[in-house]
């Protein structure tokens, strides 16, 4: 759907704004007011929402972006004004030109980080994965070099997220999938070998995970948080003292 959006605090100061805002509902793109209140809506319908703050930015409000300016407060309520422009069907994701995709994958990874400084890590993992899907999907054109580099960083944040989430929800193994596909593309990525050494360890893999840890450690020799990993699983290694 597309839709005209603004935004405005009870005071009536105008902190959103947005002529064309695109969104498939139920991906988490958006705050939960137009996420509930769009689909209910026809083409060239205008409507007011009147949302809580929890179906807007939540307890901690949020920051300025390219469509919302100033600052959202915390624990603000909003009413949104609601043109409704277009509803499209969304069969098979479309061929994206690279510069599209990069900019799609990166908006969903930013709900994700949304999503999770809330503490919904469900919703979060969800807009990752879709951020995923988005780096992922069908192209217009073979991207360049440097276009390429970039997608490869973005699908490696975005594993890494997801691993964070899965940790979150509870679900080891899943992280540790999600690790091992973030270093199958950039081998030496520091945060995806330190957060696979620490489930190894928490596996009971020992020499795995100090193999992990100690590369990590080349990598970045003045890490705190990697000598107290590989110390504690020395001491675990070492046999008891008589």
């Amino acid at each position: 759907v597309s839709v005209k959006v603004l935004g405005a605090l009870e005071d009536g100061g105008l902190v959103e704004r947005d002529p064309r805002l695109t969104f498939v509902p139920g991906h988490g793109d958006v705050v939960q007011a137009l996420e509930l209140g769009v689909p209910t809506m026809q083409p060239g319908e205008v409507s007011f929402f009147l949302a809580a703050c929890r179906y807007a930015y939540g307890r901690p409000g949020s920051r300025r972006c390219a469509r919302r300016e100033p600052d959202v407060p915390p624990e603000a309520p909003l009413l949104f004004e609601v043109t409704l422009l277009e509803v499209r069907d969304g069969p098979d994701p479309q061929p994206l030109p690279p510069a599209d995709r990069l900019r799609l994958g990166s908006q969903r990874r930013e709900r994700g980080n949304f999503h999770f400084a809330r503490g919904d890590f469900a919703a979060a993992l969800r807009s990752y994965r879709l951020a995923l899907h988005a780096l992922d999907g069908p192209a217009t054109a073979p991207p360049g070099p440097e276009e390429e580099e970039e997608l490869q960083e973005q699908r490696v944040k975005c594993l890494n997220n997801c691993a964070a989430a899965e940790l979150k929800l509870g679900r080891t193994e899943e992280a540790l999938a999600a690790c091992e596909a973030a270093l199958r593309i950039s081998p030496d990525n520091g945060r995806a070998l330190l957060r696979r050494g620490q489930l190894l360890a928490e596996k009971g893999r020992d020499a795995e995970a100090a193999l992990v840890l100690r590369r990590a450690l080349q990598l970045d020799p003045a890490s705190k948080v990697i000598h107290v990993e590989l110390s504690r699983l020395a001491k675990r290694q070492s046999p008891p003292s008589s």
